[in-house]
């Protein structure tokens, strides 16, 4: 067997080059206006699955953004793993905040600045590169891959489900392999093991037809900003829980050695603290950090819109008045359920004068994995041999709502093998990968493949 290091680190260079060609593209799936970059990043991807010798290589047309797939499968009888991510990134506003341009990657301080670094075109490219160490470096490839790549992840992955229906039999495996989570620290390679689901939703409410001077009609016109704020408010009690009725109902509650688990992973509350830059840590009453963000649901604003936000001054009273929310979920919550259960309550909040549409935006169900599957040990193993350290098993806070998808098409297990570190800024400006990391993540991933020809999944 050839040196899996020693080819990585032969060509380290091509890779990162090619990486950083890779984030120059704006394949930007949350704002219209960018299908034809999107679609050109569609290409490069299978371009690069192609030069790997990997068949059956297409990119496949869909209602939206196309899907990349393409297969190696030259070992009867091995294990076949599918090999899932995604091209598209989220917007890059708010423009001013990043240090540099957002598609021109920048080396600063051991990481990679760029929108798409970590989440997800740099775990995508992790795999890549693995499959290219091993095939082209002449260790061979021990196990069958097939790898689809969408791009529309970041929208809810709304043509995924159909697509991977139609394509069922051709994309058929034994375990299904996703690097789009992360680690607990940089010395501290991870397992996920949960994500928590979502419910998505718009909340718009409208007043007078039209915005009025709030000198002449301020006092005698219910705001419709005022009551969206009044009515968020109520969302919450004094100790952090969401008072809709019935939030809780089908929350599974953490066993005692869930929590036994959590509180002995190696967190440090003050340095969680100072990585978010805020004074003080808040949430539900009762529960750690860790078991807020992995265990416990959540209701967030995450905008609100009305009225005059420019500079300077402007005394009108609003006519409508929106804000997008949305609550993370754990198993057994259903978001369609919590759906409908918020918008009874919320619609029962507002007062005379205003009117309320809540409009569902996307949704997704929690997941929690079994870790004692063959697949999971092998990806242990592999962490194990260039981290010089077993893994810790971690829920994530984050919701990838296609895993259980993955799970009820192909009946086979889903691994989280994520790369990504605290702090990354994902979705936010100055986006950044660990260069180490993503050296460690490739030369894992290469031997993981040994890993899962040895013990299965």
């Amino acid at each position: 067997m050839s040196d899996i290091a020693g080819h990585i680190d032969a060509n380290y260079d091509d890779f990162l080059s090619e990486l950083k060609d890779f984030l120059r593209i704006q394949s930007i799936s949350t704002e219209s206006g960018f299908a034809e970059p999107t679609r050109q990043c569609a290409e490069f991807v299978a371009d690069k699955v192609r030069a790997l010798g990997f068949s059956g290589v297409e990119v496949i047309a869909t209602e939206g953004n196309p899907m990349v797939v393409g297969e190696h499968t030259q070992q009867p009888g091995a294990p076949t793993l599918l090999v899932y991510g995604h091209y598209d990134v989220q917007s890059v506003d708010p423009l001013e905040l990043w240090t540099d341009p957002p598609f021109e990657p920048t080396e600063r301080d051991g990481r990679l600045y760029a929108r798409g670094a970590i989440d997800d075109k740099g775990q995508v490219h992790m795999h890549l590169k693995a499959l290219e160490t091993r095939l082209k470096g002449g260790s061979g490839l021990p196990v069958n891959v097939k790898l689809v790549i969408e791009g529309e992840e970041e929208v809810g992955s709304s043509n995924l489900e159909g697509f991977l229906r139609t394509h069922a039999d051709r994309l058929a495996c034994d375990a299904v392999v996703i690097s789009d989570t992360g680690m607990l620290a940089a010395d501290c390679p991870s397992i996920g093991t949960g994500l928590r689901g979502i419910a998505y939703l718009d909340v718009i409410v409208t007043g007078p037809a039209g915005d009025l001077h709030s000198g002449s009609y301020g006092g005698a016109v219910v705001n419709p900003a005022n009551a969206l704020a009044t009515m968020i408010a109520a969302l919450r009690d004094a100790d952090g829980k969401v008072t809709v009725p019935g939030f809780y109902d089908a929350v599974r509650p953490m066993t005692e050695a869930e929590k036994a688990q959590v509180a002995g992973l190696p967190f440090s509350e003050e340095e969680f603290l100072e990585e978010v830059g805020a004074s003080a840590l808040g949430g539900e009453a009762g529960f750690s950090t860790l078991e807020r963000v992995g265990y416990r649901p959540t209701l967030d604003v995450n905008g609100m819109i009305s009225g005059f936000t420019g500079d300077g001054s402007k005394t009108v009273l609003p006519s409508k008045a929106s804000a997008k929310i949305s609550m993370r979920l754990v198993p057994d919550q259903d978001p369609d359920d919590i759906a409908d259960r918020f918008t009874a309550y919320f619609k029962s909040l507002a007062p005379s004068g205003v009117s309320v549409q809540v409009v569902m935006s996307h949704g997704g169900h929690p997941w929690a994995a079994d870790p004692d599957r063959p697949i999971y040990e092998a990806a242990a193993a592999a962490l194990e041999t260039v981290f010089g350290k077993p893994p810790v098993y971690i829920r994530e806070g984050g919701s990838i709502p296609i895993v259980s998808l993955f799970e009820e098409v192909f009946e086979a297990p889903v691994l989280l093998l994520g790369f990504a570190l605290p702090g990354c800024n994902a979705h936010a400006p100055d986006e950044w990968i660990d260069l180490g990391i993503y050296r460690k993540g490739i030369e894992t991933i290469a031997h993981f493949y040994d890993e899962v020809a040895a013990r299965g999944v």
